[in-house]
């Protein structure tokens, strides 16, 4: 064969096979610094093959592959979770939902139509009440609840996941009575009697759900499913799980063994107190064509500000004497911490108020000195309620403060009742922290807030709940720059799940994760950017969501 000829095929076998879906005459927002703004992406076998021009992209696809007219929309990265509960969310879908009540009557009210197809003895849940929103704003008691269901059990969790409260029949079934001690953690409210209320805080509500029977792995793998779906409808590609058992994380496994895990999973598995060694054995990264990571573990600091859970480092504004509650010792962290910076794991610790979010800093720091590990990344899930002096020692150790901006407009209009003038200045406290050189993954902690991640993209550059409220912003000095958002929802997120060579850009050689929107959030004005809708997500270069088919 001649000179000419040899090189000829040599280039033939060196060029990469052509795309196999090619989309053009986009506003197409990558989050990769080499090529932020292209008009045309073009896709092969699950990843970017190129991202640029039009002519471009169509050179890269070749004249086999699939043509996309994107007509304009805007593209971005798929969205990423930092902090949600996936079965959580299944487990919502399915039972009563009660969030935005505006009352405890309404509570009770909407659980009555719920449950009026349930038998007699069967089990019934709900969950989303918040005491914040009543006028009243004190915690229920069981005794109309237990009036409407004499003969069910029922278990009614609050909005943040932090208490419940169970009707007298549960409370039968769960043996717990006037006698009944408080758990370490935990608080059981009680009448002037010493009789308990119906409400169970933090630790305290183990007491009750010991008692329900387990979930099928039918029902399970039915709940996973359904909260997938209800992901890829909002345009999420991916989340960060905050907190599973071993049980629900199989299901995870057996669904993306069968190609039916529409989503990427960064899975923490829960806390697993005393069995760590043998649970934190082995990390694994990317399973099953990248859609699950099992390399992190959850634990617990406190509880939550919502029901006075949150450990502070003075007690509440609007309650005395209270200081909330540490719902794992000091050490259980520290121990956990350094086990994991043996293994090879990310630790992710919840701590809301600013005396946990100091003890886990202090943890952390020890078990960074005892087994030095340079590129880490422990977490603080929440990182809500910070002491000023705290705030630059998550730069300095290299701690990630995990975030979620939704929670601010839900908080906002009690969280200085709890707080007070001074310490509000340490909540939710985004630009402190950017400023400190930090990033900041967002996530909305559903189904503690809505899956919408538009209403996390608009909380964190508006400081507003979705009514525009209040004008200007709440504490706006806090507010991030609308491409910082969109990093902290795509390429920040990625990172904090050490995902960031393969996810959270649109950026040759990663996966083809995307969403489409009717609009561009990125110049709209901020009245406007909740108007925005999600056309289509991808996911491995495969759309799993469009808003004109039935779903």
């Amino acid at each position: 064969m001649s000179a000419p000829l040899c090189l000829l095929a040599l280039s033939l076998l060196a060029a990469p096979p052509p795309a196999d879906v090619v989309l053009v005459n986009g506003r197409i927002y990558t989050v990769d610094d080499a090529r932020p703004r292209v008009s045309a992406l073009a896709v092969r076998r699950g990843r970017i093959a190129f991202a640029g021009s039009d002519a471009e992209a169509k050179v890269a696809g070749g004249p086999a592959a699939r043509v996309i007219d994107l007509q304009g929309k805007t593209v971005l990265p798929g969205f990423i979770d930092a902090h949600a509960h996936l079965l959580g969310l299944g487990n919502f879908l399915r039972r009563a939902n009660l969030t935005f009540a505006a009352s405890w009557d309404e509570v009770v009210s909407r659980v009555v139509v719920f449950g009026k197809e349930a038998k007699p003895g069967e089990w019934i849940q709900g969950r989303g009440w918040d005491q914040n929103l009543w006028p009243e704003k004190q915690f229920p008691t069981h005794d109309a609840l237990s009036r409407a269901f004499p003969r069910n059990p029922v278990v009614l969790t609050r909005v943040d996941g932090h208490a419940l409260v169970a009707n007298q029949k549960a409370m039968e079934l769960a043996h717990v009575d006037p006698s009944t001690p408080d758990p370490q953690g935990g608080r059981i409210l009680r009448s002037p009697s010493g009789a308990p209320t119906g409400v169970f805080v933090d630790n305290a509500q183990r007491l009750i759900l010991r008692a329900m029977p387990p979930p099928s792995r039918e029902q399970t793998r039915d709940a996973v499913l359904a909260a997938i779906r209800e992901c890829n409808r909002w345009g999420l590609t991916g989340i960060d799980d905050a907190g599973e058992d071993p049980a629900t994380i199989a299901v995870y496994e057996e669904l993306a063994r069968a190609g039916k895990y529409n989503l990427r999973n960064y899975v923490m598995l829960s806390d697993p107190g005393d069995g760590a060694h043998a649970a934190l054995a082995r990390p694994r990264s990317a399973l099953y064509d990248g859609h699950l990571w099992l390399r992190a573990v959850k634990l617990y600091a406190d509880g939550a500000l919502g029901s006075r859970g949150a450990a502070l480092l003075q007690p509440y504004a609007d309650d005395p004497g209270n200081t909330g509650l540490l719902v794992s010792s000091p050490e259980h962290i520290r121990a956990v911490a350094e086990l994991a910076l043996r293994r090879g794991f990310q630790v992710a610790v919840h701590a809301i108020g600013d005396r946990a979010n100091r003890l886990v800093l202090d943890q952390y720091e020890a078990a960074l000195r005892a087994v030095p590990v340079a590129d880490h990344r422990f977490r603080i899930e929440h990182a809500q309620v910070l002491s000023p002096e705290d705030i630059p020692r998550f730069a300095r150790l290299g701690v990630v403060p995990s975030m979620q901006a939704t929670h601010q407009t839900s908080d906002m209009g009690w969280a200085e009742q709890r707080l007070g003038p001074e310490r509000i200045r340490g909540a939710y406290a985004w630009r402190s922290l950017l400023d400190t050189g930090v990033v900041i993954p967002d996530g909305t902690d559903f189904p503690v807030e809505q899956v919408n991640p538009l209403l996390t993209f608009h909380a964190a550059v508006t400081r507003q709940d979705a009514r525009g409220a209040p004008k200007g912003g709440w504490y706006p000095a806090q507010r991030m720059s609308r491409e910082e958002a969109l990093r902290s929802m795509t390429i920040w997120a990625a990172w904090a799940g050490f995902q960031e060579k393969v996810m959270g850009s649109l950026a040759p050689g990663k996966y083809a994760d995307f969403v489409v929107l009717d609009r561009d959030i990125l110049t709209v004005p901020e009245d406007e950017i909740l108007d925005a809708r999600v056309l289509a997500t991808w996911v491995g270069g495969r759309e799993v969501y469009d808003a004109g088919r039935r779903h």
